[in-house]
């Protein structure tokens, strides 16, 4: 970054100054060229008031004598004939008639041109001036060309720039370092509440703050998740190799042997169904959409979902049924399968024998509506926030009773949030549970 801002202030100083050493040239050679034409003029004025041309006559125009031989004076009659010429015998020029500084003069007054001559680097400037009697006196003179001017002032001028260049490297190595340095400053202490240096910069320093910190978040619930998931893998494990452990010793016989048993298998099903759930959280969180969400009946979906879990109602003695009309979602079929079921299973574990679950599916004001409401154990309103956390559980001993995770919820809002739904959660102890989903 440093290396290309100083190439740029550099790279943007040459430019400028050999811009502005053309332009001066440019500027220098049209206020020359001005001065010259005002000069020009002056000197026409003054020869028009001498008096000598006043008859256009040859002989009248020989008694004439120029000291100078800077400026060549010419004087033409109304005819383009002339009649006069310092520098040349008159009788051997031919006629000005076509003379564009003489065709002008006689229509306006005045006239002037340029002539340059590109073999000797010369232009030369003429100015013509109608006089009372019809004639036209001219005069001009011979300078340097532009093209001869700026190679005149080339040699000063390439000093000027590697002069100029010398000093814009110096400036832009001090410039690229003071732009720089409060942008690493703030850099090394992106996590404090320190104020960009810059205006400009403080979108972007807000967004690598919110980064900074959804990253430091993340880092806290992975460390979090990790000692959940060592803690919740090693009670089950313990409890098997325990009873195993007896069982190995002949510490257990008889109705010991068939009870141990059936603990290692209770166990060793709560494992699966832990790891289960933390291969599925695992995926939803590393979930990546190449393909597009497909239009699918969250009706048809949850409607399986109660037919399966008929059988898990049965055994915690809760009534479970559905009602329902066709609603189409986009989505993925086997993760709102998920949702539904996970919602329904929590609403059997943490319900009373004799209790009830009903499932609804239907369409309000365009959107699809999913509605799980149960008269179960509910939920305090001060542990509400928290129940959608991994690993979370309103009653441990019951939840352990029941062989549930602690994961259920975590999953059901994972997948709410990449089918860009809402949920809404109401509940209180003793009267039930009812939670929303509006696709």
């Amino acid at each position: 970054m440093k290396k290309k801002i100083n190439a740029s202030l550099l790279l943007i100083s040459i430019i400028a100054i050999i811009l502005t050493g053309l332009l001066g040239t440019i500027v220098t050679y049209q206020l020359f060229q001005s001065q010259l034409e005002a000069d020009l003029a002056s000197d026409a004025d003054i020869l028009r008031d001498s008096g000598l041309f006043d008859a256009p006559s040859k002989s009248s125009a020989a008694r004439f004598s120029f000291g100078s031989d800077e400026i060549r004076i010419t004087w033409i009659d109304k005819d383009g004939t002339v009649l006069y010429d310092n520098r040349t015998d008159a009788s051997e020029l031919p006629s000005h008639a076509n003379r564009p500084e003489f065709r002008e003069a006689l229509e306006k007054g005045s006239g002037t041109t340029v002539r340059r001559s590109d073999t000797l680097n010369k232009s030369t400037f003429y100015y013509a001036l109608l006089l009372p009697n019809q004639t036209v006196i001219r005069v001009a003179k011979v300078k340097s060309n532009m093209l001869s001017l700026f190679e005149a002032f080339l040699p000063g001028l390439l000093a000027i720039i590697a002069l100029a260049i010398l000093f814009s490297i110096a400036l832009a190595h001090f410039l690229t370092k003071s732009l720089v340095s409060p942008i690493d400053t703030m850099a090394e202490n992106i996590g404090s509440s320190m104020e960009p240096p810059y205006p400009e910069l403080v979108p972007f320093a807000n967004k690598i703050r919110a980064q900074h910190e959804d990253i430091l978040k993340s880092a806290k619930m992975r460390q979090d998740f990790t000692a959940n998931v060592s803690h919740e893998l090693k009670t089950p494990l313990t409890a098997i190799s325990g009873y195993a452990e007896l069982i190995e010793n002949g510490m257990a016989s008889g109705s010991d042997v068939t009870r141990f048993a059936g603990e290692i298998q209770s166990n060793a099903r709560r494992l699966l169904s832990l790891i289960n759930d933390i291969i599925k959280l695992s995926q939803l969180d590393n979930f990546e959409d190449r393909q597009p969400f497909e239009k699918v009946d969250l009706d048809k979906i949850a409607r399986c979902c109660v037919d399966n879990l008929q059988v898990s109602a049965g055994k915690n003695k809760v009534h479970l049924y559905y009602e329902g009309k066709p609603a189409m979602v986009l989505g993925r079929e086997e993760m709102l399968s998920e949702l539904v079921t996970n919602l329904c299973d929590n609403a059997i574990r943490y319900n009373y024998p004799g209790g009830y679950v009903k499932v609804s599916v239907y369409t309000e004001e365009g959107q699809s509506v999913l509605v799980v409401k149960d008269n179960g154990i509910g939920i305090p309103k001060e542990q509400q926030d928290r129940v959608f956390e991994r690993f979370y559980r309103v009653d441990k001993s019951r939840s352990k009773k029941t062989g549930g995770t602690g994961l259920g919820l975590a999953l059901v809002k994972h997948i709410v949030l990449l089918h860009n739904a809402s949920l809404t959660l109401d509940s209180a102890p003793g009267v039930g549970t009812t939670i929303t989903v509006r696709f």
